[in-house]
């Protein structure tokens, strides 16, 4: 049991939480969170990217009983009356449907501007009308552009580099204003490559980490952008909950209407990950011994480097992260390999 879980085992009275993208990877795993804490979920997904074998695992893992307190919705952001019905009754708005991936951007960016834009401005307004109390939402560390500086602090920001980029800083801009027109309180959450169990490994836009571990299971090639200097701040999936959970939970005042960094504050370069992985994997599958990565051009659109200061979330919100990324990468592989699951979040 994470530590910080223990700040929310006694959420009374019940709450009910509108958690869009909730097949989703992250999505998928607030859901479980909230039900384990006995709350009302509703959520709604469209199942572009997220998967019912996402909520099927959830289902296994909460219980029956606990799970009955869950209503699906499918249906897409882009539908205002869609948005409409899913935010009634709702106390909190965790708003993760987004068509991530900034190559996907760059090949769809009408697909992107749609779901990322017109969709987050459906939910907003339909959570703000139906008199929602917080309104969470996944902002991007891509928004961060082409700023140089490390570690990247909220405060400051470069140039976008994808049109995903572009959607997630207007969001940022659009809850700033709900925020000054109406009145209306949100919070948004950079994610900086959040990893985990239930992150799809397939696909051409899948995230680095589950692409690379289910490749070297298999004994596939494992193609580095560049020369593998490139770094992120890799995130474990319950450092986004907790992140969420206390964006929602915490007293108007200061801490709303803000943006806060997502990350563990550490940094990793792809050949260090491609080593952790590899030697992580390496006494259960043979072949690895003499395995080596493959190298091909920079891709368009990335950021060279990513870091997060995570002293603005520690201080407002009392986020601390409860994994760093060695203890998140071995969850993680032990999921993969085994179908093992962490504590609960």
């Amino acid at each position: 049991m994470f530590a910080w879980y223990q700040d929310f085992e006694r959420l009374r009275p019940t709450k009910t939480w509108l958690v869009t993208g909730v097949a989703g990877f992250i999505g998928s795993h607030l859901l479980e969170t909230l039900l384990r804490l006995d709350q009302t979920v509703v959520g709604i997904d469209n199942f572009a990217t997220g998967h019912q074998h996402n909520l099927d695992q959830v289902r296994a893992l909460v219980g029956p009983e606990r799970f009955d307190h869950f209503r699906f919705i499918e249906a897409d952001i882009r539908d205002p009356d869609a948005c409409r019905v899913a935010t009634r009754g709702v106390d909190y708005v965790l708003h993760q449907a987004a068509l991530g991936s900034v190559p996907r951007s760059i090949e769809d960016p009408i697909a992107a501007n749609a779901t990322n834009i017109d969709g987050f401005l459906n939910m907003l307004v339909a959570a703000r009308d139906a008199g929602v109390t917080r309104f969470v939402y996944a902002a991007s560390s891509s928004t961060y552009g082409d700023d140089p500086g490390l570690p990247k602090r909220e405060e400051h920001i470069g140039k976008p580099l994808s049109p995903y980029a572009v959607t997630k800083l207007v969001n940022e801009l659009y809850a700033e204003v709900f925020a000054r027109a109406y009145g209306f309180d949100s919070i948004g959450l950079r994610y900086f490559n959040v990893f985990g169990p239930r992150q799809d490994p397939d696909g051409a836009y899948a995230a680095v980490i589950p692409k690379w571990i289910a490749a070297a299971i298999r004994g596939d090639d494992i193609w580095i952008n560049g020369d593998g200097e490139t770094s992120r701040d890799f995130c474990y999936v319950a450092n986004a909950v907790q992140a969420n959970l206390r964006a929602a939970l915490v007293p108007a005042g200061d801490a709303t209407n803000q943006v806060y960094n997502v990350a563990v504050g550490e940094r990793t370069s792809l050949m260090d990950l491609f080593g952790c992985i590899r030697g992580a994997l390496a006494p259960h599958h043979a072949h690895l011994a003499t395995y080596q990565p493959r190298h091909r051009d920079f891709r368009a659109g990335d950021v060279r480097h990513s870091l997060a200061d995570i002293t603005k979330a520690r201080r407002l919100l009392g986020y601390a992260p409860s994994h760093g990324f060695l203890d998140g990468l071995t969850e993680t592989i032990a999921w993969s390999v085994h179908g093992a699951r962490p504590a609960a979040e």
